[in-house]
């Protein structure tokens, strides 16, 4: 089983029950399995003949790190605003990652600012949450596109991460999906392999399609709707995205419910990812088995 993620490229010519990965510096690696992580324009994904479907978005993400004189209490913060998600996530100490999705030609004007007046415009933007901002790091921007697959796995090739999904970066999704291909691979290959049989073999890789088809597409969908509805004019879409966050603010159980499926997905999560179950303590003088 080897994981590979950048610096190869696939070749068949070996034998039928592996995969040979000829490797940048000559070298090269033989597998049963190579669990594809190599990103949207994956070629481990174009040698398994899986062909992406793929859509460009009139988006562009806009991304840096700045320090700031309020703490985050190890929040992440997410606003939606009618461009896209503006996202915040807590760095260790008062820093935070900025993921700020703006329309292509306001995404080029904010990269292009001094940077005091980019963290002055950002402040405003954050309505002051995290106090002054400073220290930031030079910005990159990103193109958005939507990206799926059809099949997961493909002759000795399992998709994880954005080889298999890509989705605008609302709610973190695209990483709590690609977490739960990691764990939902490791789940079915640790098995095959402890019963001596091969990990690459098309059960397994069946099995690994399966498991990971319905929620991630699912989720694809819900992500790239409520995507839509933020820059969208229509006004039914914007009605439903402000009822529904209206709802979860006023009921805690229906925002820990929408949080809980967010983290775990449609069915039950992967069991890497599953906590142990919690017992209470033994009563005195019980004894236990």
């Amino acid at each position: 089983l080897t994981q590979f993620t950048t610096g190869a490229t696939p070749d068949y010519t070996g034998a039928p029950d592996s995969v040979s990965l000829r490797l940048s510096d000559g070298g090269t690696l033989i597998a049963r399995l190579v669990a594809a992580a190599d990103g949207r324009s994956s070629p481990l994904r174009a040698f398994a003949g899986i062909e992406p479907k793929r859509r460009t978005l009139d988006q562009t993400a806009l991304v840096a790190s700045f320090a700031h004189s309020r703490p985050h209490h190890d929040v992440s913060t997410e606003i939606h605003r009618d461009a896209g998600p503006l996202t915040t996530v807590p760095l260790p100490g008062n820093r935070s990652s900025l993921v700020w999705v703006e329309r292509p030609r306001e995404a080029g004007r904010l990269a292009a600012l001094a940077d005091a007046e980019f963290l002055g415009q950002l402040r405003d933007r954050l309505h002051g949450l995290l106090g002054e901002l400073s220290s930031l790091t030079p910005r990159m921007t990103f193109p958005l596109q939507w990206l799926r697959v059809d099949a997961f796995a493909r002759a000795r090739i399992a998709l994880v991460g954005e080889a298999a999904h890509v989705l605008p970066p609302i709610g973190a999704q695209g990483l709590n999906l690609g977490l739960r291909d990691a764990a939902g691979l490791a789940g079915i290959v640790l098995p095959a392999l402890a019963a001596g049989g091969d990990p690459g073999a098309p059960d397994i890789l069946a099995a690994y399609d399966r498991a990971r088809r319905l929620d991630t597409q699912s989720r694809s969908l819900t992500v790239d709707l409520l995507n839509r509805s933020l820059y969208s004019g229509a006004l039914p879409l914007q009605l439903a995205r402000g009822l529904g966050l209206f709802a979860m603010s006023l009921s805690p159980p229906l925002k820990r419910a929408v949080m809980r499926h967010g983290a775990s997905g449609l069915g039950a999560p992967p069991g890497l990812m599953r906590t142990p179950e919690i017992l209470p303590p033994p009563r005195r003088g019980a004894t236990s088995r």
